[in-house]
């Protein structure tokens, strides 16, 4: 058995590990040993559907030290005149770059892929078996606790019987293999990688009515106008947070608040003729909406209980299947419901979302903290977790919770300046970047400031209410 040392055991090599090492030895001069299951780092990038890519901008994903992307604008498609969406293969190859060009260079990392963590600091290889012993001299970074379920390995959780052709997104980029291709598709979901499902149909040239969206709810979508990392987007990125506070502050329910949100151009929804019931922060541009608005063949009768050559099973009834149809499963969940628990914990630490949706963000800034504050009481204090929001009204509780960490970090000097400085922030510069002179521009920060202790004590109220 092979025996090493090392300051932090970070157990997973994906999006949060990678963010949380990057920063510590950043900020320290700590070993650390990444043991991760995967071949190569990037976490579940390495077995996502082909066509998957960013929702948010590059400028916001990956590790602190090195971008992601050439902070391009798109000039063709949905997403033209916005800043570049990396795509999966552009998100690993980045991973495996940080690994190869920051991590490993440094002298501070151990990475031990293909390895399995098993408790009391053993580390089997799945190749060999082979054992390694691994003493941690500070703390094991739990750095899969939120990891999220994806299509490739996910499992349905309905029946499906004989004869039905049910693929993960995955597959319809090998169709042109096939010698007989599907002329139906049925969609299942209505998250995220459903509208990626949809969208990539529709691009590929397939015709909207021979698509049909079984969804069991719909969604309401933030405007990625008002998430652009260019100080020329100030106006609708500034303008839509302060409007986003005013609505917070003022708002009568949940439901009103989401209202609000839509009328200032924040939120989307796909059918304007259904008000959604489900938040989960998926981003996306008008131009993506009016595309996947051309599937008009919705069924909403609730989740998918069975499929068979006849019919589709639903909570709330059944539908006729489609005759010879290809069924896409998007059912997967990426953010599956976990209770949040304290990140530090003595001798270990369980990065959660410290600000949603930005997981590279949080988990940077969790390292940071762990770097410089004295003990858990004071770091549990500025990294209260944030929940994440499955329905509407648990949306007022992750802001409360948002609001007040952003109340804490800017109230402390050091963290205020190291959260300015990051480029995982993104919209930081942008304000630091105001001409104070710019009497209106200066205003909305102001206001924004303003109206922050009045949204926490209604968005308290209104989750209390509900």
């Amino acid at each position: 058995m092979t025996t090493i040392e090392t300051d932090y055991l970070i157990i997973g090599g994906g999006a949060v590990g990678m963010a949380f090492a990057d920063t510590i030895i950043a900020e320290t001069d700590a070993h650390v040993t990444i043991v991760d299951r995967q071949a190569k780092p990037g976490g579940h990038w390495n077995d996502a559907y082909g066509f998957v890519a960013l929702h948010q901008p590059s400028a916001f994903y990956g590790v602190n030290s090195l971008p992601l992307g050439e902070n391009r604008k798109d000039t063709h498609g949905a997403n033209a005149g916005l800043y570049e969406l990396a795509s999966g293969a552009e998100v690993s190859g980045y991973y495996d770059k940080v690994m190869r060009q920051r991590l490993l260079p440094s002298g501070q990392v151990t990475y031990l892929p293909m390895s399995e963590y098993r408790e009391d600091g053993r580390v089997v290889s799945l190749m060999s078996g082979g054992e390694t012993q691994v003493t941690v001299r500070r703390k094991t970074v739990d750095a899969t606790y939120n990891s999220p379920t994806i299509p490739a390995n996910h499992t349905p959780r309905f029946v499906v019987g004989e004869g039905v052709q049910l693929v993960p997104p995955g597959e319809l980029l090998r169709l042109w293999l096939k010698s007989e291709r599907p002329s139906r598709f049925v969609v299942l979901g209505a998250g995220k990688t459903a509208m990626d499902a949809v969208g990539w149909l529709l691009a590929m040239g397939t015709p909207p009515d021979a698509i049909q969206w079984v969804k069991p709810r719909e969604s309401w979508l933030i405007n990625r106008t008002c998430t652009q990392p260019g100080v020329e987007f100030f106006d609708a990125v500034f303008g839509g947070q302060l409007a986003q506070m005013q609505a917070f502050a003022e708002g009568t329910s949940p439901d009103d608040v989401f209202a609000r949100l839509e009328a200032v151009g924040m939120m989307l929804r796909i059918d304007p003729d259904v008000t959604p019931t489900m938040f989960h922060y998926a981003t996306i541009s008008a131009g993506e909406v009016e595309q996947l608005r051309r599937v008009t063949n919705v069924v909403r009768k609730g989740r998918v209980k069975a499929i068979t050559a006849a019919a589709i099973e639903l909570d709330e009834g059944s539908e006729p299947a489609v005759a010879d149809a290809l069924y896409i499963d998007c059912t997967a969940s990426a953010v599956e419901v976990r209770a949040p628990v304290p990140i530090f914990q003595g001798d270990r630490i369980v990065p959660q979302l410290v600000r949603v949706p930005q997981p590279c963000f949080s988990a940077a800034l969790i390292a940071f903290v762990e770097a410089h504050y004295p003990d858990d009481a004071a770091k549990n204090g500025l990294c209260r977790t944030v929940p994440f929001p499955h329905d509407l009204t648990s949306y007022c509780t992750t802001n409360i919770v948002n609001l007040m960490n952003q109340g804490a970090w800017f109230g402390d000097e050091r963290l205020g300046t190291w959260i300015r400085q990051s480029r995982l922030d993104g919209f930081g510069k942008i304000a630091a970047s105001v001409d104070r002179s710019d009497s209106a521009r200066v205003a909305v920060l102001q206001q924004m400031r303003q109206m922050g202790p009045l949204a926490v004590q209604n968005l308290m109220r209104l989750a209390s209410a509900s």
